[in-house]
């Protein structure tokens, strides 16, 4: 049994995080109903790369759930919406604050039909405030938390990390504010709201550099000691332009680290400066060009000093690594949280557009009459 079932969430939310936070909550038994717009549907659909006509970014954010396409602009359709929220645990929604009020399916308006529901809204600069109804992405986040300023060289400009920091953070806190929220529904019986923003996950994910910052020792880019700054906590390029990563944090490990490569003077530099002049690091830079990162690799191997190699995607999940958690399936992965008790299979489809409204209107009472009615009138 899964811990979600019996959880009937609705997804109003499109692109990545809305889509990526329910498909935590599908991943763990609940059943999601993605509802699009008729005839669109997620603009993610049609992003590239494409596997056989479908955009496997969509597949991975979007498997295991049912698709159900509905036009909350018709009154025929907010009809056919509030039939389905009277039979709802959660509602995903990501537009910007007061779109939903306009749609005339805001929380007060649907917990009035289901006192039990619970509303999360996942949007980009929460509810209030001066930029509540600006538009943005991940890039705009992170450089408004701070999070930017503090990825890149020293002397250089912000370079953009390589995944989307906040939508991710941002879809797994509202999937933990929906876990929190259902619990809490057991012990008191009624449902609430959950609002998430994209800026405040963005925020949370940087408790080091804001307690530095409150604490009066501001992290620097490029020149503290998590942002590249020492000689023992780098990346090193190797012998034939790869990149190894030395993380040597603790004395032993970096004491393991200098004998293993017979640089027993280095061990008193552990914190070092890296910059071009020092001593360690040009020593450094020029010990790890003396090899390719497959002989460091060897190198290392056995040698409890936190030095690893620097992966492109291709290479990192065909490693035996990667390739031991179990997590890989097809062209996703499974959860990485492991529950004992739950069982682990291939991860299933993402839906065709509207290809569970037949059958989801059926179980709301709709005759097949009705609902080429309603595909008439525009609401589905």
């Amino acid at each position: 049994m899964f811990p979600l079932d019996r959880v009937r969430v609705l997804d109003l939310s499109r692109l990545f995080p809305g889509p990526y936070c329910a498909r935590i909550l599908a991943d763990f038994g609940a059943e999601v109903i993605k509802i699009e717009r008729p005839g669109g549907g997620d603009w993610l659909r049609n992003t590239p790369p494409l596997v056989d006509g479908e955009s496997v970014l969509f597949r991975a954010l979007n498997r295991g759930k049912k698709s159900l396409t509905l036009n909350l602009k018709s009154g025929a359709g907010r009809k056919v919406f509030f039939h389905l929220v009277e039979t709802a645990d959660v509602l995903l929604e990501s537009f910007r604050p007061g779109v939903m009020t306009r749609l005339g399916v805001d929380y007060e308006r649907l917990a009035e039909i289901n006192p039990r529901l619970i509303y999360c809204s996942l949007n980009g600069y929460g509810q209030d405030g001066p930029y509540r109804e600006r538009a943005g992405h991940d890039l705009n986040y992170i450089g408004l938390a701070g999070l930017l300023n503090l990825t890149g060289p020293r002397d250089g400009s912000p370079v953009i990390p390589g995944v989307p920091i906040a939508d991710l953070e941002g879809a797994m806190w509202a999937a933990l504010g929906i876990l929190l929220a259902l619990l809490a529904r057991e012990r008191a019986g009624v449902g609430q709201r959950v609002d998430v923003s994209l800026l405040g996950a963005a925020l949370a994910s940087m408790p080091l550099a804001l307690a530095h910052a409150q604490g009066g020792q501001p992290l620097e880019r490029g020149g503290s000691t998590l942002t590249g700054g020492v000689v023992c906590y780098n990346v090193y390029e190797t012998k034939d332009g790869g990149y190894a990563t030395l993380a040597a944090l603790e004395p032993e490990f970096w004491t393991a680290f200098c004998k293993a490569v017979g640089r027993d003077d280095l061990v008193g530099q552990q914190y070092a400066p890296a910059v071009p002049g020092e001593s360690a690091y040009d020593v450094l830079c020029a010990l790890f060009r003396t090899r390719t990162r497959r002989q460091w690799a060897e190198a290392m191997d056995g040698i409890d000093a936190c030095c690893e190699l620097v992966y492109d995607t291709e290479e990192a999940l065909s490693s035996a690594p990667v390739q031991s958690l179990g997590i890989l399936s097809g062209f996703t992965l499974l959860p990485p949280a492991r529950l004992s008790a739950l069982p682990v299979g291939p991860a299933d489809s993402a839906p065709a557009l509207g290809e569970h409204t037949t059958v989801l209107l059926t179980e709301l009472g709709y005759d097949l009459e009705s609902i080429d009615l309603l595909r008439q009138q525009g609401a589905l």
